[in-house]
């Protein structure tokens, strides 16, 4: 079926512009510049742009569905105007270190997917083999932890290992990506006794782990000529670095999370673990280089680092820092509370590349997502970014409400959400059967 949409702020070519949007089946068929359709749906006052891309969850299916699962997770991606997210390896059971791993991934999604999904392949070691076959599957990728990933079943990869491997997958031009912390490196040991203390667990893992992790593995690629990527950059430490870097021929790329610059560490209670993640949330003056770096573009993209847990594993009611599961559940907010956060410093064609084409460039498939065109798949979004709106427990499609942005008022009210063509949300809710889709691969 042929329809048309139109707003008088549609995201094309870096600008907002007045546009028609066609769409026939999962794709953009025509663009009509300036133009307004007689038959087209009136979205004027909102921003039309393709939809965002969050490369950085953990949906924990299967094996862990009762911490989020595909249905849960993708629901709150589409509400929240993702319309495509990438599932990290862990912490699913088993992790994805194999194929047979990776087609148990790919069974438990079946039926489950409002917004579309890819996958990151995971090695703990230098398994060459491995990961060329979970490339070869379909997996964009693989992930590495350089410290402890909270799993025993994925320890992390040591710097020889990880040197092997990049060695032997250089030429598949998929990126590495890489948890840069050193947690053999010494750090201050508060939090043993004062383990509700927020204070202790931050020093508990300083800045030093994550910059001379950063190091090591940049050093690495570039020995390597191996495409890699820094995940959930933190530490504002390393900006000089990676400009630096960055003016090299190093074929790396990396990104940062919202809640690295919407929260700051004077402002977290002692006790409340909602907040705890690795790397840790930093202080405000951290978080406001994070956020001038995203606009120089010496931080490529954000994500939501997506990690959820049940409450009892948060030890939400002991408040314990040292034995609470670290992961920040926020993919439903990461457009509006990346927004919030930024729209200070950026204007909206600055921000919008951020969480469209940006991170589809990285994940090798720019040719057909994050911009709107001919021939494009139709995912797109629809809100208002001057629009406020109360995050409740009600509107959290998360399988567990507990998230730090409760009760928080942000701006960007997804008022649609339209993956492969179909509305998938609106504002009295989203479709009852599932229709999104597998990215298996870059074709």
């Amino acid at each position: 079926m042929l329809y048309h949409i139109y707003s008088n702020r549609v995201f094309l070519e870096g600008k907002l512009q007045a546009a028609t949007i066609s769409i026939e089946g999962d794709k953009i068929v025509s663009v009509h510049l300036g133009q307004k359709l007689e038959t087209a749906q009136d979205f004027s006052g909102s921003v039309i742009m393709a939809g965002a891309i969050d490369a950085h969850v953990h949906v924990n299916e299967p094996g862990r569905t009762t911490w989020e699962g595909f249905e849960t997770a993708t629901k709150a991606a589409v509400r929240g105007g993702i319309t495509t997210l990438v599932d990290m390896p862990l912490n699913s059971s088993p992790v994805v270190t194999n194929v047979a791993a990776y087609k148990d991934k790919i069974a438990a999604c079946e039926g489950k997917l409002y917004a579309n999904c890819g996958f990151w392949a995971g090695a703990t070691n230098a398994a060459v083999s491995e990961v060329k076959a979970l490339v070869e599957a379909g997996c964009l990728g693989v992930k590495v932890f350089l410290s402890h990933s909270g799993i025993d079943e994925f320890p992390n990869i040591s710097l020889s290992d990880l040197d092997a491997l990049m060695e032997g997958i250089a030429d598949l031009g998929v990126p590495v990506l890489a948890h840069c912390e050193l947690d053999t490196l010494p750090a201050p040991d508060e939090l043993s006794a004062n383990p509700r203390s927020y204070s202790a667990y931050l020093k508990s893992r300083p800045k030093a782990w994550e910059n001379e992790a950063i190091k090591a593995f940049i050093t690495l690629a570039e020995k390597n000529n191996c495409k890699v990527h820094i995940v959930h950059l933190a530490s504002d430490e390393m900006l000089d670095w990676i400009a630096e870097k960055k003016q090299t021929d190093i074929p790396f790329t990396v990104e940062t999370c919202t809640h690295y610059f919407f929260f700051n560490a004077e402002v977290i209670p002692d006790g409340d673990t909602l907040y705890k993640c690795a790397p840790p949330i930093r202080a405000k003056s951290n978080g406001q280089n994070l956020a001038r770096a995203l606009k120089m573009g010496l931080i490529d993209f954000i994500s939501s680092d997506h990690s959820p847990a049940p409450p009892e594993i948060k030890e939400i009611e002991s408040g314990n820092f040292s034995k609470a599961w670290g992961g920040i559940a926020g993919l439903q907010f990461l457009l509006s509370a990346s927004w919030t956060a930024l729209k200070e410093e950026m204007s909206l064609t600055e921000f919008i590349p951020l969480l469209t084409s940006k991170p589809a460039q990285f994940l090798g498939l720019s040719h057909k997502i994050g911009a709107i065109k001919e021939g494009y798949q139709a995912d797109l979004t629809i809100w208002q970014p001057e629009t406020t709106f109360q995050v409740e427990e009600g509107i959290i499609e998360h399988r567990h409400k507990a998230t730090p942005y409760l009760n928080h008022r942000l701006f960007g009210a997804i008022k649609s959400t339209i993956v492969n063509g179909q509305f998938a949300f609106q504002e009295d809710g989203i479709v009852p059967s599932p229709f999104g889709k597998t990215w298996q691969g870059k074709n």
